[in-house]
């Protein structure tokens, strides 16, 4: 396919996501009814699509409007590219510019792409960092690997990936996550990854795990586990004996295969009662995913005033039922992939006037400043100063 080819095809799949299509369903779509596209085209196409949707509010105003063709045209003048050389009309290019293309300049908000009922919370929690968060959103995220310290070294891990053409060097976020730099397409049919040496992870969601108090023989559940990958993290951290549980059991279906690649144990369960109590239950609880909103632009966009507040109200329920899980001396440990103050410390601060006698021992955010996605930690027990906050981060 030819460069305009390729932008008129983003341009008929971004029409699908804006009519309401998810962009996977949208994308996965197009590629059955157009199967002459070889990988490098579907992959350049999927890169058009998620850049126009991260950055769908910016791109619509200066491609004329919130369109597929709007997206594509903005996000060629956003670049500077001269878009009247590919928007021809001739062959399978977009159709010429005409005068519905006028650009305008966006205003603040949209300029990073943020919504407008959103702005208001975000610079609450963000404070100073706002602008720059705002704008890392608007980027691809980059691509972590967690290496699983039971079978290798980084070093080891980055030498078995170079000899596939893999590129990736460490990252100090966490202490076995490595950032691939070059050929991050090459990793699931790489000799690594299917050895159970790496897992795709990011780098923050791998540091979570590691602020985690883990120690060998510890009965560990993660509540709410969806695909397993703190489930892994753990599991590879300390000799635990670990259950993994989720309200909806099929998140969990690859679980099992992934665990064996990474040679850990892990006892999946429908009922995590039959097991109480645990001495660290890790709930990682659903939420906005406003830390995460590069890998998933559209949870940004379809975010509205009436789910955060289900959400919150979930993330209280868990957070009610998960302590009931707990040895009297036992962490509960909350995560959220979320920037917002109303899912994170608030929620906590909510807790624990529910519940009297338990106290925050440690608070933690990551942001996409620090490299990875955006998350909150906090470690609750019914013991005060368990832990040491570290200096610099929020504690009680």
């Amino acid at each position: 396919m030819t460069p305009a080819a390729r932008l008129a095809a983003a341009i008929e799949v971004l029409d699908r996501v804006l009519d309401g299509t998810g962009a996977e369903a949208a994308l996965t779509g197009w590629a059955r009814s157009h199967r002459f596209a070889g990988s490098g085209d579907r992959a350049a196409l999927r890169d058009l699509v998620f850049d126009a949707l991260r950055c769908r509010r910016s791109f619509a105003a200066l491609g004329g409007g919130m369109t597929g063709r709007g997206l594509i045209l903005g996000g060629l003048r956003q670049a500077g590219v001269d878009a009247e050389t590919l928007f021809t009309g001739t062959g399978h290019a977009p159709a010429s510019i005409g005068e519905a293309d006028t650009a305008r300049s966006p205003d603040p908000l949209e300029a990073l792409d943020c919504p407008d009922w959103l702005a208001g919370p975000l610079q609450a929690a963000l404070g100073p960092d706002f602008t720059g968060v705002m704008q890392s959103l608007r980027q691809r995220a980059p691509v972590f690997l967690r290496v699983n310290q039971r079978k290798a070294t980084l070093g080891q891990a980055q030498a078995l990936l170079a000899a596939e053409g893999i590129v990736a060097v460490p990252v100090d976020l966490a202490s076995f996550a490595l950032e691939v730099t070059e050929n991050a397409r090459k990793i699931h049919l790489s000799r690594a990854y299917s050895d159970g040496v790496v897992e795709l992870q990011d780098a923050a969601s791998q540091a979570v795990v590691q602020a985690l108090p883990l120690r060998a023989g510890d009965r560990v559940l993660d509540y709410c586990a969806g695909g397993g990958g703190k489930t892994l993290a753990m599991a590879a951290a300390a000799d635990i004996r670990l259950w993994a549980h989720d309200a909806n059991a099929r998140r969990m279906t690859d679980l099992p295969a992934r665990a064996d690649r990474a040679g850990a144990q892990v006892t999946i369960t429908e009922n995590p009662n039959s097991a109480a109590p645990y001495d660290l239950v890790l709930t990682d609880v659903p939420c906005s995913g406003s830390g995460s909103w590069r890998r998933d632009p559209m949870g940004k966009w379809a975010l509205n005033p009436t789910r955060l507040a289900e959400l919150t109200g979930l993330q209280a329920s868990i957070l009610d039922r998960a302590a009931s899980l707990l040895a009297p001396d036992g962490t509960l440990a909350y995560v959220t992939c979320s920037l917002l103050r109303e899912e994170n410390e608030a929620q906590i601060a909510a807790f624990l006037l529910r519940h009297p006698g338990w106290h925050q021992v440690r608070a933690q955010r990551f942001t996409p400043l620090d490299g990875g996605d955006g998350f909150f930690l906090a470690l609750l027990t019914r013991i005060a100063l368990k832990f040491k906050q570290p200096k610099g981060e929020p504690g009680e």
